[in-house]
Formats: structure tokens, sequence, C-alpha cells
């Protein structure tokens, strides 16, 4: 990590994930979705959203991420276990946007996430231009997985603590790459 400074080290069932720093429309997408989660009332009692808390997870001994955005619950900090990691039960959702390798986020990361018990994993694939919606995490993995496309309005689950809706072509659109000049 010192070496390399600025990319998300995690671990996750054993294996050293390393993600480069996020681009500009990466941070945009975050912006765009932590405005419409702020904007539904997602803020104080009913629930915090936040960026970059890291998550404890149940794979292995020293596994956890650190999700793009997350939705907890307003008590976090009584839920830290150790190293700056929480514990999954105070997570109502988390948000991946997709990097280079969208098969971390949309391949290592469901099972991992499900196993802790995350309600609602919400993936902004900016490879496949789409947005997966996840619920009902089971033993290897979550039994409801929605894709969505550009023209779509997503709402998220209630059990995030908010009615929150979200428009998928703006999301994605954010999410491109800008042409320079």
């Amino acid at each position: 990590m010192q070496r390399t400074p600025g990319p998300r080290f995690e671990i996750i069932d054993g294996l050293l994930l390393v993600t480069p720093l996020p681009d500009g429309p990466h941070a945009e997408v975050l912006t765009d979705v932590m405005l419409a989660c702020l904007n539904a009332g997602l803020d104080d009692d009913a629930g915090t959203v936040l960026q970059k808390v890291a998550l404890w997870l149940p794979t292995g001994p020293e596994d956890y991420a650190i999700p793009d955005l997350c939705v907890v619950d307003t008590d976090i900090d009584a839920h830290m276990v150790e190293n700056n990691c929480y514990d999954p039960s105070c997570f109502r959702m988390v948000l991946e946007v997709t990097a280079e390798n969208p098969n971390l986020d949309l391949g290592v990361k469901v099972p991992a996430y499900a196993a802790a018990g995350i309600p609602t994993y919400v993936i902004v694939d900016r490879t496949h231009q789409r947005l997966h919606v996840l619920t009902d995490p089971a033993r290897d993995g979550y039994t409801v997985h929605h894709v969505h496309a550009p023209g779509e309005i997503v709402a998220l689950p209630d059990s995030i603590g908010a009615k929150v809706a979200l428009d998928v072509a703006a999301i994605l659109k954010a999410g491109r790459p800008k042409k320079a000049g």
C-alpha cells in the first residue's frame, strides 16, 4: 500500500483486490446517487449515506470490502469491529461503480456481500451500461437480481429507509468518460 498511493485495497475470500484511483465520472455517479438518497430523506433518523466505509466480511478472518457508497444505520459508530471496519449488520445497502475490471463488482463481491447479509447491492456497470439491483441475500449470492437499462427509473427497496428513485440513463451518463478538448 505504501508503494502505490491512492488505490483501494480489499481482502475478499482471502484474495487481495487492488482497485485503481477512481476517475472523475466515477465520482460523479457517487455524487448523483448520494444526492438522490439525501433528497429522498436518507439522513439522520432514516439512515446515513456514506462513501468508502470498510465493511467486515464473514468470508475470512481478515476479509473486508470498501464499497463505493453505502446506506447505514445512524448508529454505525456502535458497530465498529476493528481496523476501522464495521459489522455488516448496520449496512442497508452497498453500491459499487465498476472500474476497469467489472468482474470484481459483478462477480467476486456478489457472494461476499450476500454472505455478509447486505440486504441490497447496487452495481452501476459502466462497461455494459446497465444498473444492477440485487436483493434477498442467500448463502452464496442474491436470490433476486434485476438488470436495468437506460430509459428506466428504478425504485430502490424501501428497506434502505426512504423511497429513492434512480434515473438509469442519467446515472450511466454521469459515469461515461468525458472527451478531452
